[in-house]
């Protein structure tokens, strides 16, 4: 069934109503699928996140609820639990939908000017570029260079950004191979935001690398998973990836967002308490912050395993610029975060946390904790194999961590049997060590002048770690006091921050809030373990 099939009869065929035939409890909603198809659909008054889903899969298979991410003013509806009404959906509300991209793989046949024809299986998700490169590895066939190749398709000739899955759908598309000649231009340095900080050589191996990559002509590969602007770079063989950039002006809600997500009216990002902009400064801090054992941040591992990020500036004419680009690189280039690509096996979405190392898990949930993680999922934690063979959880996506408020805090890790399991001895250490005053330091010293309402959520989130690992509370009892249950019903850190408003007074300095919250919290957690 075809989007516009669905958009035409959805409710006759998918739900069993009508438009003339719906209770007095229904609700009449629009799903907006892309700029062209808008689909009408009738849902109950009390219908939860979940079902909601549910009910847009029963409309089209093709959506299923683990592909499905809904957006409505502006905001995700995240929790699957929660009422749609809850986040304020009422009649002829206009819900966003955003899909997960299949990966399932094309068998493309690459016809050269001779005549001869040659079978390619390739991920739908790669593009023309890195079908190039493909046909140029078979170099015992007497393929062309990568730079001498030229692709039609139905007589289209095919830009090297263009992704494949777009253009192959029935997957037995045939590729006509044509003489070329190409020249790129681009720009790719790190921005350095304090003179005086010496980037890891870790991160300046990956930066290196990029660039390699792309003085080969290996474009950026915009990746169709998120609500923003990702761009995974390629290395110099234009087989492997080394690096995700992901512009500021491209996030959600943002200006030259791609998936053209409504622009936010006051600032407020797609996760309360971020702003729209300040993602990219939000994933270089949580690498930050992910402290090895050993001390502060140095070539070593974190603790939770973030891998390398900085800032950087970079142009490439595959960015989504709708007002087009001149010819100038650096003028029009755009400031976003660069982090590592790291190998992996899938997401945590792929399989059951039953498998998951116990540590793992507890790494994941003390960095989430202490950053107050908005939007911890099962798809931003990737799963590979580490030196012993065992598997690694490796947590990505931060831009919606250190919020201003605690509102949406969000952690999938609460539902998984290892949550429910004392901390080590080891992990008692390493949580016994952190220092917030040291980490705001490091944070300014690295060029991002902390806001006070984002330096006092990691000062409460961290206070909240540490008081309850000292009365041997377990992740999830601690994860709990942090999300809430409902949309509309406050977490226990909320309530607690509310208590300590409600006793000072309105001119008390910092320490003098901080040290009202410290009493409320505690007397919450006293009654935790009674």
């Amino acid at each position: 069934m075809s989007v516009a099939d669905v958009a035409l009869t959805p409710i006759q065929r998918g739900l069993g109503f009508s438009f003339a035939h719906y209770s007095v409890k229904s609700i009449l909603v629009f799903l907006r699928i892309s700029d062209s198809t808008t689909m009408p659909m009738l849902i109950l008054d009390s219908d939860s996140i979940a079902d909601l889903k549910l009910k847009i899969q029963t409309v089209c298979n093709e959506f299923r609820v683990t592909r499905q991410r809904l957006v409505f003013c502006g905001r995700e509806l995240a929790r699957n639990a929660s009422r749609a009404r809850d986040y304020g959906v009422t009649d002829n509300s206009v819900l966003h939908l955003l899909l997960k991209k299949l990966c399932d793989p094309l068998l493309v046949t690459v016809v050269t000017a001779c005549g001869k024809a040659f079978d390619f299986h390739v991920d739908r998700r790669r593009d023309v570029g890195y079908l190039k490169k493909r046909i140029s590895k078979e170099g015992n066939k007497g393929f062309l260079d990568v730079d001498d190749q030229e692709i039609f398709f139905r007589g289209e000739r095919l830009d090297d950004n263009r992704v494949l899955g777009g253009i192959c759908g029935d997957g037995n598309s045939v590729i006509h191979l044509l003489l070329k000649k190409t020249v790129k231009d681009f720009l790719l340095e790190p921005l350095l935001l304090n003179p005086a900080v010496k980037l890891p050589q870790a991160i300046d191996d990956m930066i290196g690398r990029t660039v390699d990559g792309l003085n080969k002509g290996n474009p950026p590969v915009r990746s169709a998973e998120g609500t923003g602007g990702t761009y995974l770079m390629q290395d110099s063989t234009g087989l492997s990836y080394v690096s995700v950039f992901k512009p500021m002006d491209e996030e959600p809600m943002a200006v030259n967002n791609p998936q053209q997500l409504p622009l936010s009216s006051d600032g407020q990002g797609l996760k309360r308490g971020t702003r729209v902009g300040e993602g990219a400064i939000r994933e270089v801090a949580a690498y930050l912050l992910d402290h090895p054992k050993s001390g502060p941040r140095s070539q070593v591992k974190g603790f939770a395993g973030v891998p390398p990020t900085a800032m950087v500036r970079s142009f490439h004419k595959v960015y989504n610029n709708p007002k087009g680009v001149g010819s100038c690189c650096t003028k029009d280039a755009k400031v976003g975060s660069l982090q590592m690509f790291m190998k992996n096996d899938g997401s945590c979405e792929d399989i059951g946390p039953g498998s998951f190392p116990v540590e793992q898990v507890h790494k994941i949930s003390v960095f989430d904790i202490r950053m107050a993680n908005a939007d911890r999922h099962a798809g931003n934690i990737l799963t590979g194999k580490g030196e012993d063979s065992r598997t690694v959880l490796i947590p990505i996506d931060h831009g919606y961590c250190l919020p201003e408020n605690f509102e949406d805090c969000t952690f999938e890790w609460l539902y998984w049997p290892q949550a429910k399991v004392p901390f080590s001895e080891d992990t008692l250490d390493y949580i016994d060590s952190l220092d917030t005053e040291q980490d705001i330091t490091l944070l300014q010293l690295n060029g991002w002048d902390v806001p006070e309402a984002v330096a006092r959520t990691l000062r409460i989130s961290t206070m909240l770690l540490k008081k309850g690992v000292e009365r041997n509370l377990t992740p999830y009892q601690i994860g709990s006091m942090m999300c809430r249950e409902t949309v509309n019903k406050d977490s226990a850190i909320e309530e607690i921050v509310r208590e300590a408003h409600n006793s000072v007074l309105p001119a008390s300095s910092e320490a003098t809030f901080l040290e009202a919250v410290s009493m409320a919290m505690e007397r919450r957690l006293d009654e935790l373990i009674k």
